[in-house]
């Protein structure tokens, strides 16, 4: 009998140790949840998928004397986070490596303001930042510029403009195309305005973008629209997830720098009073092109200047740019990096810039200030609008860009002061395309696929 019972209390005891001491004190996400609600009587509101088969180890030793560091303590080893949403009420999500607090964004800025004091610490600062975005971005040294000749396809006179698609070669094989338009009128060198375009599908192609460049050429402006990385007619080369890769914004920013050259080298632009606006992610590149290039003399970034959001998309932020520098960067100082040149923010109270006129508008007017010149940077705040280039946003750049670049305002102004957009006309897609409708003319040397392009960035 005396085997039988000690073969017995081995069993017992080996069950008991083949199991961790995590798992001994291991608790239901959902469950550790109801607890922290009891506890503390709030409120935490998520979604059932966000905690089904999530456990916390050692749950009971979790809780501290308030909700909030419980809650770090709780959701923090799980790669999930929480924020304030209301009166005793929390919101509890997935860690997103793009988002932070509103709060969070503001002492961020107010610590960065803290490494420059004076003038000569800005510079040293947008000088680390510079060279540190571009190594990340892998253009440190930039690819060398291909020799060939921009490929220009169906000019079109318009209302008092023209219009005609051209393409780029940015990368041995690699065409970002877009919408030349020039006015009729005068003689130049006229000033240029670059287009960066947002994430959309429709590309330079949709009407806002359209109306924008076209009632600028107008006005007197040589312009260029043209299409992000993976959209438009590089859908021809790359396929529809290529533009969520972290190759997105390094790419896109590669094209802008040639386009930029492209301007640049037209013998009618004027070299000294090029600048570009853009909303959504065009707003980022319009951003960050100034920061990187003096060649910039004004920009309008449009609903992407805000301190604690960068974007949420490897086309976006897949390259770690935000990490730059001590305490690391945002998209506030990056714009920042414009001064003292002109800069107009616009923002609304419909989207994620909602906050810019208490919390990022007083940051850039404070570095302004370091030179000088808190007047050159403005806002435009439309509180009932939401995330688009609409009207009254393209009505607010058109006004800053003819004030910065002497354009002609009256040959669209209505006796109302607004901007008569009627006369810019809104072609369909197939008329501005430079390939054609089937990419019949892409040029044989075009490469295809992500891979091909990861080949020549190791070249």
């Amino acid at each position: 009998m005396r085997p039988i019972f000690v073969i017995f209390i081995l069993l017992i005891t080996t069950g008991l140790f083949a199991q961790t001491v995590e798992e001994n004190y291991r608790k239901p996400l959902k469950e550790v949840l109801i607890q922290v609600e009891n506890r503390f009587h709030v409120k935490l509101n998520f979604d059932e998928k966000l905690v089904a088969n999530r456990s916390v180890n050692y749950a009971q030793w979790r809780f501290k004397d308030d909700i909030e560091p419980t809650l770090q303590a709780v959701l923090g080893p799980l790669d999930l986070v929480w924020s304030k949403s209301g009166d005793d009420t929390y919101k509890i999500e997935d860690f997103q490596y793009h988002r932070r607090s509103v709060e969070e964004g503001q002492k961020h800025l107010n610590r960065l303001l803290s490494l420059y004091p004076t003038l000569p610490d800005w510079w040293k600062r947008k000088a680390v930042l510079q060279q540190c975005i571009l190594s990340t971005l892998g253009l440190s040294p930039l690819p060398a510029k291909v020799n060939s000749d921009p490929i220009y396809a169906h000019k079109r006179q318009l209302n008092g403009y023209t219009a005609e698609n051209v393409a780029i070669e940015s990368l041995p094989g690699v065409f970002v195309s877009g919408t030349l338009y020039r006015p009729i009128k005068g003689k130049g060198p006229f000033p240029a305005v670059m287009v960066a375009q947002g994430h959309g599908e429709i590309q330079h192609y949709g009407e806002s973008s359209q109306l924008l460049s076209a009632t600028l050429a107008r006005m007197g402006a040589v312009v260029f629209s043209y299409d992000m990385f993976a959209k438009g007619e590089e859908s021809l080369q790359f396929a529809f997830d290529d533009h969520r890769t972290i190759l997105a914004p390094t790419m896109q920013t590669l094209n802008s720098i040639r386009i930029l050259d492209f301007l640049s080298s037209l013998p009618y632009v004027d070299t000294k009073r090029i600048g570009m606006t853009g909303a959504s992610g065009g707003g980022t590149q319009t951003f960050l092109m100034t920061a990187l290039d003096p060649r910039i003399a004004v920009s309008a970034p449009v609903v992407m200047v805000l301190s604690w959001f960068f974007g949420g998309c490897p086309c976006e932020s897949g390259m770690p740019i935000h990490s730059c520098g001590e305490w690391g960067t945002n998209n506030v100082e990056i714009a920042a990096m414009a001064a003292p040149r002109p800069m107009l923010v616009v923002s609304d109270g419909g989207d994620w810039t909602a906050n810019v006129p208490e919390i990022e508008f007083p940051y850039l007017k404070k570095v302004y200030s370091l030179f000088g010149k808190p007047e050159l940077v403005e806002n435009v705040h439309l509180v009932k609008e939401g995330h688009d280039y609409g009207p009254s946003k393209r009505q607010a750049v058109y006004e800053f860009l003819a004030r910065q670049f002497a354009l002609n305002f009256d040959a669209v102004k209505m006796s109302s002061g607004l901007v008569d957009e009627s006369k810019s006309t809104v072609e369909p897609k197939t008329e501005m395309l430079v390939f054609g409708e089937n990419g019949e003319r892409l040029p044989t040397n075009a490469i295809h696929g992500i891979e091909a392009l990861k080949t020549l960035f190791k070249k």
